[in-house]
């Protein structure tokens, strides 16, 4: 098969020819039809995730139909439209996963990362962490719901009650849960790089009440803030804006050093807490609740051979929208 291949960290992708994969007993063969270009994919290239495997074919957001299956799969069958996650298994007997927080599990796989991921013509992925994918999303609108979509879900759930919901950092993941926030009834205001006025619009089209540059204050002070860019500064910029028993999320799996600030900021029992993964039951609320939200997707969509263009669209902000790589 054909895919895009990742030898060493800070290295180009390079399409190449290599071996198609096999299913396992727990695996569903699959025929990739699209992968979504995640974030976590330039913290892979940056050699930002320390247990990440080398050569790798990366990719976490991945739809496609299921070609084949091993010997105890029962939920699945060939033909069956599925997505794979970030998430691709956990040891199942840690304290993490017997008390139901598998998202931390002390020994997981993670697809793209440990185990090959979705930029390729085929993917292997144990069937257990695997998710049906509803009809009413194409293959493209439907693969950056397998991470962006999964991270800010969970993100916005420990966010609670809040009405009144920052999001700093216009990607795939502020879009789709700022529709989902303001299905609810809630209020978000957008925050975005300074003078981004194109992603601003964009927040504006999500259903923002106010989109601003990550440096003004919003019109209202925040129950919660949800980080979705990767840079620590924003964490003492979200807390000023936070009243109090408020709480500022960082959603995403790297971010840069936090910079000292004064603790003022956090008295009144503010928080900050970190979102680690996902586990597969927010994957099935997660679908569950789509049949109720009609989501618009703002896709852009590469060939697979374009990766490395879109993960550098990714990186320079040029990209408004979400980058999808369309595989077959």
């Amino acid at each position: 098969m054909t895919a895009m291949v990742l030898n060493a960290a800070g290295e180009a992708l390079q399409l190449r020819s290599v071996e198609k994969p096999v299913a396992q007993a727990n695996d569903l063969l699959i025929k990739v039809h699209a992968c979504g270009v995640c974030r976590t994919d330039l913290h892979l290239v940056d050699a930002e995730l320390p247990n990440a495997v080398f050569p790798v074919i990366p990719g976490h957001e991945i739809v496609g139909t299921i070609v084949a299956t091993g010997s105890a799969v029962q939920r699945f069958r060939i033909g069956d439209r599925v997505g794979v996650p970030w998430l691709g298994h956990t040891c199942g007997h840690c304290p993490y996963c017997v008390g139901g927080r598998e998202n931390l599990c002390d020994h997981p796989s993670f697809t793209g990362c440990t185990i090959n991921g979705g930029y390729a013509e085929y993917v292997a992925a144990d069937s257990q962490y695997c998710f049906p994918i509803p009809d009413n999303y194409s293959d493209l609108e439907a693969a950056p719901l397998l991470c962006a979509g999964l991270i800010g879900y969970r993100a916005l759930r420990m966010a609670g009650q809040a009405q009144r919901i920052g999001v700093y950092g216009f990607g795939a993941a502020a879009q789709i849960i700022t529709q989902i926030a303001c299905h609810q009834g809630r209020t978000v205001y957008g925050f975005t790089r300074p003078g981004d006025s194109a992603a601003q619009r964009l927040a504006y089209d999500c259903g923002v009440a106010w989109a601003g540059s990550s440096d003004e204050a919003p019109p209202s002070p925040l129950d919660a803030a949800l980080l979705f860019a990767p840079a620590g500064e924003l964490v003492p910029q979200a807390l000023r804006h936070v009243h109090k028993g408020g709480i500022v999320i960082c959603a995403g799996i790297h971010m840069s050093d936090i910079p000292t600030f004064p603790y003022s900021l956090l008295w009144g029992e503010r928080s900050i807490c970190s979102v680690a993964n996902l586990t597969r039951q927010d994957g099935q609320d997660f679908f569950a609740l789509l049949s109720e939200v009609p989501l618009h997707m703002h896709i852009v969509p590469y060939p697979l051979k374009e990766a490395n263009q879109a993960l550098s669209d990714l990186r320079s902000g040029a990209l408004k929208g979400t980058a999808v790589l369309q595989i077959s």
